[in-house]
């Protein structure tokens, strides 16, 4: 195709490691579908901490370095279909986090990716509510019922209650029949009790592990002291999952003295998770927060606001009105 017909696109690009300033909006080829693939009219994009840390390290876990493009969550509707793809038609609007952990580019207003990891968008979402699910919302279900198992009647502790993961953590461990405690300041417990929360713990004003005992499952995204305090909490045989790789701060010695187990998980994309998690929310049982929408013309201040720390749910990028 000649240079002058090659069709082209707006995607934020980062040519070096640095503060959300160094992320710009700028003009590239459009990708084409290749064989499995769907080409997807970006709608919407999620904005996750694995964005703002890669940002700032210049660097992806997978080692791709700059320059590159950001995101994973995504939400759009697909504009066209490559080869030997079934499952989608051109129109069909959908949601996924496709190639995670490697680049998807989903700041972009096209993205194209393999076909099964995306699903059919849920009934009566809007694409920013979309977008807001696909990461957390397969990080919480594959921790929560893919690695746990949890199941009626068990004690399940979420640390960070009322963050992007914990917020559909809660739901989801209350959809499978699970008592669910929750850490997060007291400004967030009507929040978290009425997305099914049974306790709640100020973590700013008393220690965790002092009201909260005999735990089945521990879902912890914070780490540091919390990996050693969290242990206290479980009952013998009980399941720590760590969505922070286990390093040398790690008392690996002390868990297995407890007679706990102890493991990082690192989410994946997941055709199935995502449907299960459709279904949940089509049927009332699981709520979506966009705590805040950025235009994408925005993204630096979306992602200085996700540094600071302060927000409830998830933060989104608006792409295509």
């Amino acid at each position: 195709m000649d240079r002058t017909t090659t069709p082209t696109m707006r995607a934020v690009s980062q040519e070096t490691a640095g503060a959300p300033e160094v992320l710009r909006i700028t003009e590239v080829r459009r990708p084409a579908p290749g064989r499995g693939e769907i080409l997807v009219r970006v709608h919407a994009a999620g904005v996750n901490p694995a964005d703002w840390k890669i940002r700032e390290r210049g660097v992806f876990a997978d080692g791709t370095p700059l320059p590159f493009r950001l995101g994973f969550d995504v939400s759009g509707v697909v504009e066209e279909t490559g080869d030997g793809v079934t499952v989608f038609r051109p129109g069909d609007e959908v949601f996924g986090m496709p190639r995670f952990p490697h680049p998807a580019g989903a700041y972009a207003e096209y993205l194209a990716a393999p076909a099964r990891q995306f699903a059919h968008r849920p009934r009566g979402l809007t694409h920013v509510e979309s977008a807001a699910l696909p990461l957390a919302g397969l990080t919480a279900w594959q921790a929560l019922v893919d690695t746990a198992d949890v199941r009626p009647g068990q004690r399940v502790l979420v640390h960070a209650a009322a963050g992007g993961v914990g917020h559909l953590a809660v739901q989801i461990a209350k959809a499978r029949g699970g008592h669910v405690i929750g850490t997060a300041s007291a400004a967030k417990h009507d929040l978290l009790r009425s997305l099914g929360a049974d306790e709640l713990v100020d973590h700013r004003t008393r220690d965790f592990t002092e009201a909260v005992h005999d735990v089945d499952v521990v879902l912890d995204a914070v780490g540091g002291a919390d990996w050693a305090r969290s242990l206290r909490v479980l009952r013998p045989g009980g399941r720590l999952i760590s969505l922070l790789p286990l390093d040398g701060t790690f008392p690996h010695e002390q868990a297995e003295a407890a007679g706990v187990r102890a493991e990082f998980m690192l989410v994946e994309p997941d055709r199935q998770g995502l449907r299960e998690i459709a279904g949940l929310v089509e049927d009332g049982r699981l709520r979506v927060i966009a705590d805040a929408v950025f235009p994408w013309e925005e993204v630096a201040a979306a992602h200085a606001l996700g540094e600071a720390g302060r927000t409830t749910g998830k933060i989104v990028l608006s792409v295509t009105p």
